[in-house]
């Protein structure tokens, strides 16, 4: 695996680009310190922070600061926080598997209360939150960060505990299974042969990195010179292979000049891991083995249990048979329990299951829910904001930005939104975890 050195070609314009780069507002919070705003709000209100990712500790580190007197309890069992942005990079040998690798506790705010459990439920009519362990913990007002459930049981057969052998790889489980397809990827690359990439029909958390994989793994096959005997072959579960259209045309379009075939309506529902053999369906119910070299399964994804069974959840409606978080995709408030807030991948809202999304939901959730407290009415709105470095090839990657209307909003002028770039990339490789941690760390 690659040592984490700098990108090779520094040539001085590409230095002069990179100065500019940093410079700009999407990046140049990464070492900010936070801006004093108002006297923070006087308050003996309990807050529950549900989730330790990104959006959970986020939200936590900012409410410490606009709240003076209030109680802030997380309540999650994780000791390690993933930089999951990352794992990408490290399933196809960019980095290695520890830069994505923190302590959770590193990143609470002084004073934090820390309930070391995991939710299994959520009574928002008592106000209270159950634990696996047994604990009942009341609030006044709840944030729900919980994050996605990552369905492998939809698809028989399949094993987490396999990835990384006979050819089976997934990004998504762990820093672990990263490493681990990393490993499926050199072997299967050092030989050639068929890939089969997988997408499904769920809302998905970085809706971009099946994308990735698929563009690393035949950059991979070029460089290993085993590109001439193998197949990518890429079964979308859906009509496209990514929610914006003029993202998803200028995909496919690349995928035509590069190679990589393309089935919609392939829905992965079984895997023989021993045989290397997947079995997809179609619409008409019709199933068909596919035989397979290397397979990136991308598994369905739906709201954990604790909000899925929970009256928080979505009723009706789109979002209600994945269990999501029912909430004012404007004001990321409970459309029916006005204490109670979510952010990240747990909403229930149009777009937004990536870090980006935090980045610009954090502040406002954090807001809204302070002027809730403070009695008012929360009065900032979220647009959808979300954003995918796409990567297309080792050293080269496209920023996409866009909204709750799949509409383009590029934060930089310097970088073409669909044309693949080396600054886009060295954001991606570089720049990205800075800002995260900034957002994680509520500077930003």
């Amino acid at each position: 695996m690659k040592s984490d050195h700098s990108p090779p070609g520094m040539d001085p314009a590409r230095r002069r680009w990179l100065q500019a780069l940093a410079a700009t507002p999407v990046l140049a919070g990464a070492s900010a310190t936070p801006t004093p705003a108002h006297a923070a709000l006087k308050t003996k209100a309990h807050i529950v922070i549900a989730g330790s990712g990104l959006g959970g500790i986020a939200v936590a580190n900012r409410l410490s600061r606009l709240l003076d007197g209030a109680t802030i309890t997380i309540v999650d069992q994780k000791q390690e926080h993933n930089y999951q942005p990352g794992y990408t990079l490290v399933a196809t040998g960019v980095w290695p598997v520890d830069k994505v690798r923190d302590r959770n506790a590193d990143f609470h705010p002084a004073g934090i209360r820390w309930v070391q459990d995991m939710v299994a439920g959520f009574d928002p009519v008592a106000h209270t939150v159950q634990t696996v362990g047994g604990q009942r913990i009341g609030y006044d007002f709840l944030v729900v960060a919980t994050g996605v459930h990552l369905d492998f049981a939809q698809i028989e057969g399949m094993d987490v505990a396999a990835i990384g052998r006979e050819g089976l790889a997934s990004v998504y489980p762990s820093p672990e299974a990263a490493q681990a397809t990393w490993a499926a990827m050199q072997a299967f690359t050092a030989k050639g042969g068929q890939a089969v990439m997988t997408l499904p029909a769920t809302p998905l958390k970085c809706a971009g990195a099946p994308l990735k994989m698929s563009f690393m793994l035949r950059d991979r096959l070029l460089k290993a010179g085993t590109l001439a005997a193998s197949k990518i072959r890429f079964q979308s579960a859906l009509g496209n292979v990514f929610g914006v259209k003029v993202v998803n045309d200028n995909v496919l379009q690349r995928w035509q000049t590069l190679g990589i075939d393309v089935e919609f309506s392939r829905k992965l529902v079984a895997v023989d891991i021993g045989a290397r053999r997947a079995t997809f369906t179609n619409p008409e119910g019709e199933r068909e083995e596919l035989p397979y070299d290397f397979l990136h399964v991308v598994p369905p994804m739906r709201a954990p249990d604790a909000v899925k069974n929970s009256p928080l959840a979505w009723q009706d409606g789109p979002f209600a048979a994945g269990g999501w978080l029912e909430v004012d995709k404007s004001t990321l408030q409970h459309r029916r329990f006005p204490n109670v807030f979510g952010i990240g991948d747990i909403n229930g809202t149009p777009r937004g299951k990536t870090a980006a999304t935090v980045k610009k939901s954090a502040p406002l959730v954090a807001h809204n829910l302070v002027e809730v407290i403070a009695g008012r009415q929360a009065d900032q709105a979220f647009d959808g904001y979300t954003s995918c470095p796409l990567i297309t090839r080792e050293g080269s990657a496209m920023l996409i930005e866009f909204d709750y209307e799949g509409r383009l909003t590029p934060s930089l002028p310097m970088i073409e939104p669909l044309q693949d770039s080396f600054f886009a990339w060295l954001m991606k490789y570089r720049m990205l975890k800075p800002a995260y941690l900034a957002v994680l760390k509520g500077r930003v």
